[in-house]
C-alpha cells in the first residue's frame, strides 16, 4: 500500500449538490473510487477539516469548507527517468519534467509525481505546482515555494503573463513543404467523453494557439507551439486541428485502448520555455529546457 504523506484538498461547492454529508458528497465527487474506501478513509481519521478536525461518517456538508484527505493506492509504478531542478530561489522553483511522470498526485500516482519527489528532494513541504502539463508530456514546470507570494505567481497565469514555448513532433505526408510555414488556432475547447477528453465544438472560441514549423526531415516535422490560452489539451487538439496530431499521441485522434506506459513511443510534446517578468524582483525570466525533440 502507498500512502500520501501530503494531503490532497478540495473546497466544498457553495451550492450544496443534494448530499447531507461530507462523505456523501466525496462518494458522489469521487464516483471512480469504490465508496467502502471513502468508508474507511473517515473511519481510519484520514479525512479532515482545515483546522486538523477529524471528518467523521456524520459531518453535515458545510459550503466552501476545506476538506483535506490522503490518497492511497494498492501498488505504485515507480518511473524510471529523473526530474531536474534548473532554479530556485525563496519563492520560486523551476523544474524539467520526465515523459510518463504527473505533475500532483492523481490515480494510480501518489509518491510517483513531480511536486512529491520535490518536495522529498528539497525539504520544501508547502511546495506547490502553479500550472500543469499532462502526465504524458515532458517539460518545465513552475513551482511556489513562499505561500505568502504565492498568490502573484498564480496571477501571472490567470492575466496571461507567462510567455510558454513547446515543441512537437507530428507525423507528415512527405512530399510537403511546411518549413517555415504558420499556423494561428482560435475554436472553442469543451469536456468530451470519456471524461478526460477534450474536443472543439462550434461557438466563441475560448482557446488560442501560435504554431510554426521549424523544420521536416522525411516523414516527420519538428514545430513551434505558443500557447496563448491554457485549456486542456488544448496543443493537442489544436495540432489535430491543422492536420498534424502529435507523434504518439493515444488520445488524439483516436483513443486508443488501456495499455501499459511504452517508455520508447513517449508523446512528442515538450515544454520548452518559459518566459515571464518575476513579481517579486521585477527581472525578466527566461527558463529553458536542455532537453530538445529531434527528428532525424
Amino acid at each position: 500500500m502507498s500512502i500520501s504523506k501530503y494531503p490532497s484538498k478540495l473546497s466544498l461547492p457553495q451550492n450544496n449538490p443534494g448530499v447531507e454529508s461530507v462523505l456523501e458528497y466525496l462518494i458522489a465527487k469521487f464516483p471512480a473510487i469504490n465508496a467502502d474506501v471513502w468508508r474507511q478513509r473517515v473511519a481510519g481519521g484520514k479525512v479532515h477539516w482545515h483546522d486538523g478536525t477529524c471528518i467523521t461518517a456524520e459531518s453535515p456538508f458545510q459550503p466552501q469548507q476545506r476538506v483535506y484527505y490522503y490518497r492511497e493506492v494498492e501498488s505504485e509504478t515507480v518511473i524510471p527517468f529523473d526530474e531536474e531542478i534548473l532554479f530556485q530561489d525563496k519563492h520560486i522553483l523551476v523544474a524539467y519534467k520526465p515523459h510518463f511522470l504527473a505533475v500532483t498526485p492523481g490515480g494510480i500516482y501518489i509518491k510517483e509525481c513531480l511536486q512529491n519527489r520535490l518536495r522529498d528532494k528539497t525539504g520544501h513541504d508547502n511546495l506547490q505546482a502553479l500550472h500543469r502539463l499532462d502526465r504524458a508530456t515532458a517539460g518545465l514546470v513552475l513551482f511556489s515555494i513562499n505561500p505568502s507570494t504565492r498568490h502573484l505567481y498564480h496571477q501571472l497565469f490567470k492575466s496571461h503573463k507567462i510567455e510558454k514555448t513547446y515543441q512537437a513532433i507530428a507525423r507528415i505526408d512527405g512530399t510537403e513543404n511546411l518549413t517555415g510555414r504558420s499556423w494561428e488556432i482560435k475554436n472553442r475547447i469543451v469536456k468530451s467523453e470519456p471524461r478526460f477528453l477534450m474536443k472543439i465544438v462550434i461557438g466563441e472560441a475560448n482557446s488560442h494557439s501560435m504554431i510554426r514549423c521549424l523544420k521536416q526531415c522525411s516523414d516527420k516535422a519538428l514545430f513551434e507551439l505558443k500557447p496563448i490560452t491554457g485549456k486542456t489539451h488544448q496543443l493537442r487538439l489544436h495540432m489535430q486541428a491543422v492536420g498534424y496530431p502529435l507523434l504518439h499521441d493515444r488520445y488524439y485522434p483516436n483513443l486508443q485502448p488501456e495499455s501499459p506506459d511504452d517508455y520508447a513511443r513517449s508523446l512528442q510534446l515538450l515544454a520548452k520555455e518559459l518566459r515571464f517578468i518575476d513579481p517579486i524582483t521585477q527581472q525578466y525570466r527566461v527558463f529553458s529546457s536542455r532537453i530538445n525533440l529531434e527528428i532525424e
